[in-house]
């Protein structure tokens, strides 16, 4: 996986340091919905059943690139 600088810096961030790889990849691979926002970046969410959580990925238009990844407190299944 490739990943951008602003994806480094945030991984730095305690509440992001403890997002697994592998979470993202199962994220990318198996995701629950999928979105394109308008700027053509590639939103996907996964439930993450070790943290009971919803993460939520951001890719770049490449579909190869990680811009960001984080526990979507918001997120709603339908």
């Amino acid at each position: 996986m490739k990943y951008t600088q602003y994806f480094h810096y945030m991984k730095q961030r305690p509440d992001r340091s403890k997002i697994k790889d592998e979470w993202i990849k199962f994220t990318i691979k198996n995701p629950i919905r999928t979105e394109i926002q308008s700027d053509g970046r590639i939103r996907k969410w996964a439930k993450i059943q070790d943290e009971g959580k919803y993460l939520r990925v951001i890719m770049l238009e490449d579909g190869k690139t990680v811009h960001n990844a984080f526990f979507d407190r918001n997120f709603e299944e339908e």
